[in-house]
């Protein structure tokens, strides 16, 4: 053989080659998008589906809450993508606004699916921010709300990260006194945790964050009076004295009233409605640029780089967990 059939030998069997690659990843490729069609096509029907996503809410989300989640109207099919289920939940008696999604095989759920063809390309316009010397950052919640949680775990992240910042954010409470009786929108046991909490706020300022650390794990009260060092004798007198509890309750719901408040988390910046997403979402370090954001002159603290996890919502253990979500999603409207 010359060199030139060896040549020719040598390029055959290079092309050969080639192809024989190219046909297994092409197999390959096929290979994995049948198993991947298999399985998510393996459809439950769409109430089993829903279920175990209702399950998940109730058995990791709301766990210990003294609230569950249940189907609010009917399953609907996601018209974007044809591997999801769509529907609402309703959390005690109010009904959450936004949808939640569940795959067809029920395997995996997530608060909110978007259409990115429907997408603009232009960003959306942030809400200014009022600036003052001394910023002050309210944010509204309920105590039984995932995301209100979620929100207090960010702010006490924050808090944890600079102690002096705990003099610029203050945590307020959503509801209402009637017939000289605190409601909230889940429900009794929520407004009498909203009211313990409003008043360890006000009369035992020192516990309030070592007490929410306790209670946002498992919303175990009892306990978790204890572990915080709550004096519980100045806390029924504050609790069972409508010149006390109540009031500071009624001056939460007013404020709360004054902006328009009726979401669980809300936040307010010197006195306007403020966006935490317009700063990375629900993390402590979002929620921290936001508050930063505020002071006409930021302090050294705000070039400090926090967590950028997203935090957990419901009640957890830890800071951030499989749960943690960035969504927007609230308890009300």
């Amino acid at each position: 053989m010359n060199d030139r059939e060896v040549v020719k030998e040598v390029n055959y069997l290079e092309g050969k080659n080639l192809i024989i690659a190219v046909l297994a990843i092409i197999c390959l490729a096929m290979i994995g998008y049948f198993v991947w069609v298999t399985d998510m096509l393996h459809s439950l029907p769409a109430d089993k589906a829903v279920a175990r996503a209702l399950a998940y809410i109730n058995n990791t989300m709301l766990k210990n809450s003294g609230v569950t989640a249940e189907l609010a109207g009917k399953i609907e099919e996601d018209k974007n993508v044809y591997t999801l289920y769509k529907f609402k939940v309703k959390i005690g008696e109010r009904e959450v606004p936004s949808y939640v999604y569940v795959t067809r095989n029920g395997k995996v759920m997530f608060p909110e699916s978007s259409n990115i063809e429907a997408v603009t390309t232009t960003a959306p316009a942030k809400q200014p921010v009022v600036k003052a010397n001394n910023p002050l950052l309210e944010a509204f919640i309920v105590s039984q709300c995932p995301y209100g949680l979620q929100m207090q775990r960010i702010l006490n992240e924050v808090v944890k990260a600079e102690g002096s910042l705990a003099n610029n954010i203050r945590i307020q409470y959503i509801g209402s006194v009637e017939a000289g009786k605190i409601t909230a929108m889940h429900g009794d046991k929520e407004a009498q945790e909203n009211l313990k909490q409003i008043c360890i706020r006000e009369e035992q300022k020192e516990k309030y964050y070592p007490y929410l650390v306790c209670y946002m794990k498992k919303g175990e009260t009892a306990s978790c009076l204890f572990t915080a060092g709550i004096d519980q004798i100045k806390l029924n007198l504050c609790l069972n004295d409508p010149n006390k509890g109540l009031k500071y309750a009624q001056a939460d719901f007013n404020n709360a009233d004054k902006y328009g408040v009726s979401g669980s988390p809300t936040l307010i910046l010197n006195g306007a409605k403020a966006n935490e997403f317009d700063f990375g979402g629900r993390t402590a370090q979002a929620v921290k640029d936001l508050l930063c954001a505020g002071f006409n002159q930021a302090p050294d603290f705000c070039s400090k780089a926090l967590s950028a996890e997203n935090a957990a919502v419901g009640f957890s253990e830890t800071y951030s967990s499989s749960n943690g979500s960035n969504s927007s999603a609230s308890c009300g409207n």
